[in-house]
């Protein structure tokens, strides 16, 4: 079995909100919902890389704060290990590259979408807490 890929995602959150990215067609797990982000690149610490990624992703810069949680998940293509942060936008419109919607989810709404695996736990977590 090969190693984990690395990927780090944001959790926005707005009051009783999260925000939540569904990914567009043709991409990896389209038309299920994550928190926005990717891989973490060499050299790059997983602040760096999600910064990175937000930019990249949403147009966004945004602070990156506390850890929420680590993932392993088994996909038909690679085992991905997500960690998730707790992040605030500071600057930016959404601009959306790899994704074709966003919503803003009240924890009960966040269990009606179809959340990638990955996801999931960090939902899980995040919803207990609003």
């Amino acid at each position: 079995m090969s190693s984990p890929i690395r990927v780090v995602g944001a959790v926005f959150i707005d009051g009783d909100r999260i925000l939540a990215c569904r990914k567009a067609p043709g991409k990896s797990l389209a038309g299920m919902w994550e928190f926005p982000g990717g891989k973490i690149e060499p050299g790059e610490t997983p602040q760096e890389a999600l910064k990175r990624e937000l930019a990249e992703e949403l147009s966004l810069t945004a602070t990156v704060g506390d850890k929420v949680t680590t993932t392993l998940h088994t996909y038909e293509f690679a085992t991905i290990e997500l960690t998730t942060f707790l992040c605030t936008i500071q600057s930016g419109d959404l601009v959306l590259t790899d994704h074709d919607a966003t919503r803003w989810v009240t924890a009960a709404e966040a269990q009606e979408l179809d959340w990638a695996p990955a996801d999931v736990p960090a939902v899980e977590l995040i919803s207990s807490r609003l």
